[in-house]
């Protein structure tokens, strides 16, 4: 498997990850019998997925020089 197609793969990964957490605070959200510090790990958790996203789509991205 090539880096690009394991790149590309670990984006799903991430990207169905993400989905799955915003449902869930979206959840607990509307419940509104959620735990805060439950709900703050959740909201950490997904922000580093995005950034995590962001970086691997960087490295799909070829350089373009100056």
């Amino acid at each position: 498997m090539t880096d690009v197609q394991e790149i590309q793969r670990r984006l799903v990964e991430l990207d169905v990850e993400h989905r799955d957490l915003d449902a869930v605070i979206n959840r607990l959200t509307e419940d509104g019998h959620s735990d805060q510090l439950q709900m703050r790990r959740l909201k950490k958790r997904k922000l580093q997925l995005k950034d995590h996203i962001t970086l691997l789509k960087m490295q799909l991205v070829p350089d373009v020089p100056a």
